[in-house]
């Protein structure tokens, strides 16, 4: 980026300032990160993230378990994202789109994948996302997107001070669409608070409580180091809970286990399973059988 772009746009108007130019997912990326909150990261202090948990996403801010590692899926969208911006630059050359640092302002920590930059001015914000499927995108030009985007993308507003975040996603590699979400302080209030009132937790150690996010599951595996062969007592309580909850397991797997084997059997040869216009499974299929049946929701938004 030039010197004269950032003059105007590594100083925005709401006081955020530059941190630093840091590949993603370096050690300097990180350690920028460490005392505040990122955009992919509100969406876990929220409780609307598929991937990280509060849980989960306390300890890690703690040091107490390693960072998250990288997907396929984290992988490919990092490599896919040069190309879906330069697929909207060039629909869109009304803008300039550059890359851009990291910004921080307090707590808040953002690393918007472009800047939409008019001369010496910061206009409006760009991110690039893949997806397997569209589901939970809605009509393209609206704002209906994953709800853990749309705080990826108010945190960034926010802490920019922009009006407009543009989101470019490839959905199976071949179907581009384009949505746009507006800022609306009410929603950036309730980030800025949760996200505030996270980082106090932090500094005060108190541990979020344990919910049934897998990625929660997931660190209380990883926590502990070792194994004393010893006998704890736990209570009664805890006790009977397990035995519900293995019993309910039970049940809810033979239960769904019939519902997919209802929904095979009604759709046969067909790839979609659709009520009232609404898709609710998909049949997949490899080598000419049928490989698996894929849920339309998944378990963090059928909630």
């Amino acid at each position: 980026m030039t010197e004269s772009v950032l003059a105007g746009a590594s100083a925005p108007a709401s006081g955020a300032r530059v941190l630093g130019w840091f590949p993603a997912g370096s050690p300097e990326w990180h350690a920028a990160r460490a005392a505040g909150i990122g955009g992919s990261e509100i969406a876990a202090v929220m409780g609307l993230s598929p991937y990280e948990s509060r849980f989960s996403l306390w300890h890690r801010k703690k040091g107490l378990v390693a960072p998250v590692e990288e997907t396929d899926v984290m992988y490919w969208g990092k490599i896919h994202e040069p190309a879906i911006c330069a697929e909207f630059g060039k629909r869109h050359p009304e803008w300039r789109v550059e890359e851009a640092p990291t910004y921080s302002r307090g707590v808040q920590i953002a690393n918007p994948d472009r800047l939409l930059l008019r001369p010496r001015e910061l206009g409006e914000l760009l991110e690039a996302k893949t997806s397997r499927d569209d589901e939970h995108w809605g009509e393209p030009g609206t704002d209906e997107i994953p709800v853990h985007y749309r705080a990826q993308c108010l945190w960034y507003l926010d802490v920019l001070g922009a009006r407009r975040c543009h989101v470019a996603v490839l959905i199976g590699l071949s179907d581009y669409r384009e949505y746009v979400v507006e800022y609306d302080e009410a929603e950036a209030r309730l980030l800025r608070d949760g996200g505030a009132e996270f980082m106090r937790t932090l500094g005060a150690g108190e541990r979020p409580d344990i919910d049934g996010h897998s990625a929660t599951y997931q660190v209380l595996r990883d926590l502990p180091e070792g194994l004393d062969l010893v006998d704890v007592e736990i209570p009664t309580a805890l006790r009977d809970r397990w035995y519900a909850a293995q019993d309910a397991g039970w049940a809810a797997e033979d239960e769904l286990n019939a519902c997919r084997g209802e929904l095979l059997d009604h759709i046969g040869t067909g790839q979609r399973a659709v009520c009232e216009r609404e898709r609710i499974a998909t049949r997949t299929v490899r080598d000419g059988h049928t490989y698996q049946l894929l849920p339309a929701r998944t378990r963090r938004t059928a909630r």
